[in-house]
C-alpha cells in the first residue's frame, strides 16, 4: 500500500488536528495518493460523536491545574484520553484504493495493530462486539475515526508506557467501564515508541489483505 508518512512527534492536539485537515484535502485533491500521520500528544482528552461529558470524572478545574485540555471532535465513539505515553496515528486512506466499507476498515485497522503487537511479543485480541485491541480483556489500543468521501481521517492509539494510563482514571474509556493497559506493563520493559513506529509503518506497507 502506498502512502507518505508525517511524523509530528510530541504535538499538540489542535495543532495535529488542524494538519489532518491540510492532508485530508490533498488526498481529496489527488495530490497525495494516502498518508499516515503519526505523533504523541500533550495530555488531552477527546469527545466523540456519541460522548456525554458525563464520562468526564474530573471537573473543570482540575483539569485545567492538570493542563490537559478537552476537545469536541468528528470521530465516532466516546470519550478517551491522549498522552505523550502513547503513540497516536492518524490514517489519511482514500478507501476508493481499498475497500469503500467503514466496518472493514475498523477490523482491518484492530488487525494491523494485532499484528504490531505481536512483533513485539504481545498477545492481543478483538474483543466481540468492540471496537479495539484488547490484551487479557484489558484495552491497550482505541480507534475512532470519521471518513468523508471515502476518506479517512482521525485514527487510533496505542498505549505503550505504563506511567500514562493514570489520566484514564479521569475518564470512563469510550463510555465504558474498562480497564486499560500498556505494552510495558504486559511486557514488564521499556518500549520506545520509534520502535513501534517502524513496526506499523511496515506493517501497514506490507499488510496485502487490504486489496482482498
Amino acid at each position: 500500500m502506498q502512502f507518505k508518512v508525517f511524523d509530528l512527534g510530541l504535538v499538540d492536539f489542535k495543532k495535529a488536528w488542524d494538519f489532518q485537515k491540510e492532508v485530508f484535502f490533498q488526498v481529496k485533491n489527488g495530490r497525495l495518493k494516502s498518508a499516515l500521520i503519526l505523533c504523541q500528544h500533550y495530555p488531552v482528552i477527546t469527545l466523540g460523536r456519541s460522548a456525554t461529558r458525563k464520562n468526564i470524572f474530573a471537573c473543570d478545574a482540575e483539569l485545567k491545574n492538570k493542563g490537559i485540555k478537552v476537545y469536541e471532535i468528528e470521530r465516532g465513539g466516546d470519550v478517551t484520553y491522549h498522552g505523550p505515553g502513547q503513540l497516536t496515528a492518524y490514517p489519511i486512506f482514500n478507501l476508493n484504493y481499498l475497500k469503500k466499507d467503514i466496518h472493514w476498515f475498523l477490523r482491518y485497522l484492530e488487525g494491523i495493530i494485532i499484528g504490531c503487537l505481536s512483533d513485539l511479543g504481545t498477545r492481543a485480541h478483538r474483543l466481540p462486539g468492540l471496537t479495539g485491541v484488547w490484551v487479557n480483556k484489558k484495552k491497550i489500543a482505541s480507534i475512532g475515526i470519521a471518513i468523508k468521501n471515502w476518506i479517512t481521517f482521525h485514527g487510533f492509539t496505542i498505549n505503550i508506557r505504563k506511567e500514562d494510563l493514570t489520566n484514564f482514571s479521569l475518564i470512563r474509556p469510550c463510555g465504558m467501564d474498562i480497564m486499560v493497559t500498556s505494552l510495558e506493563s504486559v511486557l514488564g520493559s521499556e518500549i520506545r515508541v520509534n520502535q513501534l513506529k517502524k513496526i506499523l509503518t511496515r506493517r501497514l506497507k506490507n499488510d496485502q489483505s487490504a486489496f482482498a
